[in-house]
Order: structure tokens, then sequence, then C-alpha cells
């Protein structure tokens, strides 16, 4: 019997939900697991422990799929001025918009450098910031979009690529990003994020007091558990991740703020008891279920985008972290 890490358990469910609500193809959702897995039998074996039936469960004895070269679309920014492909968001920033400036930057992490997207405001001065963590689908232009969102509200937003030592989000197969992440696992992501925060503090541009952090799904996930180990992190935003070990919540030190969905309760299910020990531990805190809504609501440029709802949350971050920065 095969074991499942909390994110690679959360990874596969996901994409298994996704699979039988008709939003993922059967190849598809097999080629995740087995980037995740790292083979085709332990694949088979998970698919089979997230209650794939064994006729939609490939052979042990399949190889290994390839990976894909990425599109050419798939690669760097959109150009300036242009809308970010698929959104559908009144609130979405294209790049190249007015009073904002935007940058791939590099910062150490871990003995090598690593890169990420920082948008801020135009005029320079010292100011709040957020770090920004991904989807399982890695830096995506929805995520440097949701970056430039930020600096729109007047925050330096700096959005980490977890895949950097991998060469990049968009070198990777589509596919295999989720994989990819798995592999470099949770610590790896932390300790990147860890170093993000020190290359905001050292910018004249940051006040460093006033640095937050945002997460959605894979990296909601990811930033509940930073803001385990980050005590620097003045607040946290955190959409439809999963809960960090509740043993580590007493070490919370940022006001966080956990935003849940009605109908997914494969997370908003286990928010219960998250929301017990936040109290328990007497940290500032708001959790809030979003009514008539599924997981990954708020990204725009996906099939459960709702408008209202991933507005209100929106607007909820931005109210959290303007009381708590």
């Amino acid at each position: 019997m095969i074991e499942l890490g909390k994110f690679e358990r959360y990874l596969i469910e996901e994409f298994f939900d996704d699979y039988r609500a008709g939003a993922m193809s059967h190849r598809t959702f097999t080629r995740r697991v087995a980037f995740i897995m790292g083979s085709m039998s332990a694949a088979s074996a998970a698919m089979l422990l997230v209650g794939c039936t064994p006729e939609e469960v490939p052979s042990s004895g399949d190889p290994m799929p390839s990976p894909d070269r990425p599109s050419s679309a798939a690669a760097g920014r959109p150009p300036t001025g242009s809308a970010v492909p698929g959104a559908k968001s009144p609130l979405s920033i294209p790049e190249g918009a007015a009073g904002l400036t935007t940058a791939t930057v590099r910062f150490p992490s871990g003995g090598t450098d690593i890169s990420g997207y920082l948008a801020r405001p135009e005029s320079g001065q010292a100011g709040p910031a957020v770090l920004v963590c991904h989807e399982n689908r890695g830096l995506t232009p929805h995520i440097q979009d949701v970056a430039r969102r930020f600096a729109k509200a007047g925050y330096a937003a700096l959005a980490v690529d977890l895949l950097s030592r991998e060469g990049g989000t968009a070198s990777l197969d589509a596919d295999a990003v989720s994989g990819a992440l798995t592999r470099a696992g949770a610590q790896r992501h932390v300790g990147d994020f860890a170093a993000a925060f020190e290359c905001l503090q050292a910018q004249d541009f940051v006040d460093p007091g006033r640095i937050a952090m945002n997460g959605y799904c894979f990296g909601g996930g990811i930033t509940w558990q930073a803001a385990t180990e980050l005590p620097g992190l003045k607040a946290t935003a955190a959409f439809y991740g999963p809960a960090p070990d509740l043993n580590k919540v007493p070490s919370i030190k940022a006001a966080v703020f956990g935003i849940y969905a009605e109908l997914d309760q494969r997370i908003t299910g286990a928010m219960p008891a998250l929301r017990d020990a936040l109290a328990a531990s007497n940290i500032t805190h708001q959790v809030t279920v979003y009514p008539g809504v599924d997981h990954a609501f708020h990204n725009d440029t996906g099939p459960r985008y709702d408008e209202a709802q991933a507005t209100a949350a929106w607007n909820d971050t931005l109210s959290w972290f303007g009381q708590h920065l």
C-alpha cells in the first residue's frame, strides 16, 4: 500500500474532482498523477486510493508519459497592454498598465538564484508589500495579473516562481508542473518565500515591517505553512488551501485570513478544526466561507470562476491587509 503525502493527496484528489466533473480529460488526469508519483505503477495505486474504478486505472506496466514541449503561449509575459489570456474578472490589470512598474527579478535562496515577478506602484515610495504564492499550475499569467492587482491597490507584490530551479514554470510540460512542485517539497517552497521576504525587506520601496502573504489552492497551503514558520509576516490570506499541521498553529504570529468555498467540501470540511485551533491559540484570524461556489472560484481564467464571490473575497483580502499591515 502506498502512502501519499499531504500535498500529493491534495493535488491528486483535486485532479480527480476535475476529471469527475468533466473539466479534465482522463489522459490529462493520468499524466498528472504519473508525474506526481514518478511511475505508472505508483500512479495506478494512487488513482485507486482516491476512488478511481479499476477500469479507469492504467496498467502498471504502461510507460511513463514523455514531457511535452510547452506551447509558445506559455512562455514569458503577455505583451505590454495586452489582456491576460482567458481573464474574465473586471479587476484584471493588463501588463503595461499606467502607474505600475513590473519586472522579473532574481534573488538568492538556498545557495542559488531563483526568480519571481514583481509588480509595484510607479511612485517608488516605501509602502506595504505582499508575497504571492501560485497554484499548482506554477507562475502563470493569471498569477502575474494577481500581483498587478495588488500593485494597483498600493502594494509591492512579489510572485515567486517555485520552479525556478527546474528552469521556470514556462519551460515545463503543463502536466509535469504539479509533480515537480511535490518533488521539491513544501519545505523548499517555504524556504524560497523566506528568501523572498528578505528580498522585499531590502528594497527601498518596501516598509520592512509591513509584509503579508497570499496564496491560492496549492499556494494557499504553502501560505498556511509559511505562516507557521515565518514570524515576520504581519498578515496572510490563504484561498482554499490545505490547513497546516494543527500542532504548529500556536507558532503563527501573523493575522491570518482563510478563504473557503461552500461547495468545496474536500477542503472546507477540515476548516472547523483549524478555526478552533486558531481560536484556542488566541491568534488574530478570520475564516469566511463564500456561498454557492466551489474550489478555485477566484481564478477568472478557470471554469469555476464566480465574479460576485471572487470580487467579494478580493475586497475582503484587501480589507484584511489594510487592517493588519
